[in-house]
């Protein structure tokens, strides 16, 4: 690409590190320049970055640092999923409420406590230390391996929740997939992850000074999405086993539900919006004023 010279060092490095393509810097120019703007408005600014698996919510993140941190900003990110629940506290809660809170990914299934002092800490301009979550073991990782941060100027908070509002009950009285309908037929578990989202999770989302929605405009493109990153995941090592197609299909289902309501939603209550093509690149951006 013809302007591909003009990219400084650090953006060159990080396109050849996520292997993007050149266009990626270009497109993000105006958001880096928004957000610019943003951190000389609020100090401290924490940044939401939302939408659904495989719609680039982590390389996006790690970007918008990389800008920052060349701006002499201290941030960090952390991800929604470092705040998963152990297996051990997710069988209790599966125990106590529905078999399905096993599995790992809607509301109910992480430390909203933990995320709440993280927050906390970070707004007043204390030491935070970050959470990391090792999927590979569907286990946090040991408190020794998680980030230990000074005061930071900016923390971006990404996950595929983040900023959704909990749904009218009159949305959760049909099934809305195979798993609803043969696992949840009297719609107890949908009923309890979206008192979790009322109760738990719109104070953590009150605390996101801004928020940029990753668009995915249609939920049929994520179960493709999810398949890519488990076969990048695969090719890095970064994991042991590899779920199959069959698996990744009844994987997606647990979260259909709250991405379709977020791509309903979120348009009108994001302050960007990115929207994507099925490729996952940047159609339209809305919001950056």
């Amino acid at each position: 690409m013809a302007e591909s010279f003009l990219m400084e060092p650090w953006q060159r490095q990080f396109c050849e590190t996520y292997n993007l393509d050149t266009q990626y810097v270009q497109l993000l120019d105006p958001v880096t320049a928004w957000l610019q703007k943003q951190t000389e408005q609020n100090s401290p600014l924490c940044l939401g970055i939302s939408g659904s698996q495989g719609s680039g919510k982590s390389t996006l993140a790690g970007y918008l640092k990389a800008a920052l941190v060349q701006k002499g900003l201290r941030v960090d990110c952390v991800s929604l999923d470092d705040f998963y629940l152990s297996r051990a506290e997710r069988a209790k809660r599966a125990r106590a409420m529905h078999p399905l809170f096993q599995t790992r990914g809607v509301p109910g299934t992480h430390d909203t406590t933990l995320a709440a002092e993280v927050l906390a800490r970070f707004r007043g301009q204390q030491s935070v230390i970050l959470p990391r979550f090792d999927k590979s073991m569907d286990e946090p990782f040991s408190s020794a391996q998680w980030q230990h941060c000074n005061s930071l100027d900016v923390l971006i908070f990404e996950g595929w929740c983040l900023g959704i509002k909990e749904q009218p009950e009159q949305s959760l009285t049909c099934p809305i997939n195979q798993l609803e309908q043969e696992q949840d037929p009297d719609g107890r578990y949908r009923h309890s992850v979206n008192r979790f989202l009322k109760a738990d999770y719109q104070p953590l989302f009150a605390q996101l000074d801004k928020l940029i929605f990753l668009n995915a405009g249609d939920f049929s493109h994520v179960a493709r999405w999810r398949l890519e990153q488990e076969q990048k995941l695969r090719l890095s090592g970064a994991q042991s086993r590899r779920m199959s197609q069959q698996e990744i299909t009844h994987f997606v289902q647990f979260f259909q539900r709250l991405t379709q309501w977020g791509i309903q939603t979120l348009p009108a209550q994001c302050d960007v919006e990115l929207r994507l093509s099925a490729q996952r690149d940047i159609l339209t951006m809305t919001g950056l004023h």
